[in-house]
C-alpha cells in the first residue's frame, strides 16, 4: 500500500483500475499523458530530436529513432520495488494487484495513449526551431519502449500488448524494460510467441544485502525472483540487455566487481549497459548529487567489468549519459535494430 489513502488505486465506473485524481494531476502537471492505468511521456531526447539538438543513446548503440519513440508504460503506479535511484514517484506506488478483469484491454490501451502522446506533440508545432517533417512522423512510432514508469511486467496482458504493438504497420522494435520481479510473465512472453525486440533486466547489485539496500523491494522474495529472470534471459530467443545503474556508496565499489562479472556471466546477455546514477527527479529525495558518477569513473568501471568478463568488450559510449555499453562476442548480436514486423513474427537476433 502506498504512504497515504489519496495515493491508492481506485476504480472507474466501470470497474477498470484508474490512477487517482491527486497522483494523475501531478503525472499530468509533469506532462504525462494518462489513461486509467497507464501513461505516456515525450521523454527529454524526443524533444530534443525534434529541433535537431541529438538524439538518445538508444539510437547511437542500437540505432532507434529517437522522434519515432513512443516511451509508455501499462502499469504507470504499479511496482514491486522502492528503488532508491529512480526519478519516477515510487512513493506513490500503491498496490502489487493488477487483476486481469481490471485492467484495459491492449487495443485501448494504445489507442488512447497514442491520442494523449499526439496532444503533448501538438504543442510543438508552434516552435519555429522544430522540423515540421519530424514531428508529423513522431505520430507514427516506429519503436515502442514499454518502461517510463512502474513495472510493465505486472500488466496480466503484456503478451497481448506486445503481440498487438507488432502488428501495427510502422512497428519496427519494441523494447521491454523489466526489473525481474515477474519471471513467470517472461516465461509468458516466450511461450505465448510475444517476446519483444529487447529485453533489458534491472541489474544493480550483486548480493542480497545489496539488492535489498538500493531496489527496497516489497516481496519477501524479492532476490529470489530476480535471479530466475536472469536465468530466463541465458537463453531466451531474443535480445537481452542488463542494465546496470552505478550508485557511489552503494555498489561502485572495486570490491563487488568480481560478484557482478560471475552474476552477469551467468546472465549471458548480448549487451550489458552500465549507467551513471543521475540525481534528477524524485531521486533528489533519497540520493546526494555526490552519488553520481563522473564518465570517466564509468569507462574504469567498464574496463573492470570487461577484465573479468572475457567474452564482452566495450561497444560504444555515451559521455552525455554517462553511459557505456559491452557487447558479448560469444553470444552475439549485431548492434543495429534492423527487423521490421510483419505477420506478428519475431525478430531475427
Amino acid at each position: 500500500m502506498s504512504c497515504s489513502d489519496e495515493y491508492v488505486s481506485h476504480s472507474a465506473d466501470d470497474g477498470l483500475i484508474q490512477i487517482t485524481p491527486p497522483v494523475m494531476a501531478k503525472l499530468k502537471k509533469a506532462k504525462y499523458g494518462v489513461y486509467n492505468h497507464s501513461a505516456v511521456e515525450l521523454c527529454h531526447w524526443t524533444k530534443k530530436s525534434f529541433a535537431g539538438e541529438g538524439s538518445c543513446y538508444k539510437h547511437k548503440f542500437y540505432g532507434i529513432s529517437t522522434h519515432q519513440c513512443m516511451e509508455m508504460t501499462p502499469a504507470a503506479m504499479n511496482c514491486e520495488n522502492r528503488c532508491i535511484y529512480c526519478w519516477r514517484p515510487a512513493e506513490f506506488y500503491d498496490t502489487l494487484q493488477m487483476p486481469a478483469e481490471l485492467v484495459d484491454e491492449p487495443d485501448v490501451i494504445v489507442e488512447q495513449l497514442m491520442a494523449e502522446r499526439k496532444k503533448l506533440i501538438n504543442g510543438f508545432y508552434g516552435n519555429p526551431k522544430n522540423d515540421k517533417k519530424k514531428l508529423d512522423e513522431s505520430l507514427l512510432p516506429a519503436h515502442y519502449a514499454i518502461s517510463l514508469s512502474g513495472e510493465p511486467t505486472m500488466y496480466p496482458k503484456l503478451p497481448q500488448l506486445i503481440k498487438y504493438l507488432k502488428t501495427l504497420k510502422a512497428t519496427k522494435s519494441i523494447f521491454l524494460v523489466t526489473n525481474g520481479q515477474e519471471p513467470d510473465m517472461l516465461r509468458r512472453l516466450a511461450n505465448e510467441d510475444a517476446l519483444p525486440t529487447q529485453i533489458y533486466l534491472s541489474t544493480n547489485a550483486s548480493n542480497k544485502k545489496m539488492f535489498h539496500q538500493v531496489n527496497r523491494p516489497m516481496h519477501k522474495d524479492a532476490w529470489e525472483r530476480w535471479h530466475d529472470s536472469l536465468r530466463f534471459l541465458a537463453t531466451v530467443d531474443t535480445r537481452t540487455v542488463l542494465r546496470m545503474t552505478i550508485i557511489r556508496d552503494y555498489n561502485c565499489q572495486g570490491e563487488f566487481v568480481g560478484e557482478f562479472a560471475k552474476m552477469m556471466s551467468e546472465g549471458n546477455p548480448h549487451f550489458v549497459e552500465i549507467k551513471s546514477y543521475m540525481h534528477v527527479g524524485m531521486s533528489t529525495n533519497r540520493l546526494e548529487y555526490e552519488n553520481t558518477l563522473d564518465m570517466g569513473e564509468v569507462c574504469n568501471y567498464a574496463n573492470r567489468l570487461c577484465a573479468s568478463m572475457p567474452a564482452f568488450a566495450v561497444m560504444d559510449e555515451s559521455e552525455i549519459s554517462r553511459i557505456v555499453v559491452l557487447q558479448n562476442r560469444e553470444r552475439y548480436a549485431d548492434r543495429w535494430i534492423k527487423e521490421y514486423f510483419q505477420d506478428n513474427r519475431s525478430p531475427r537476433m
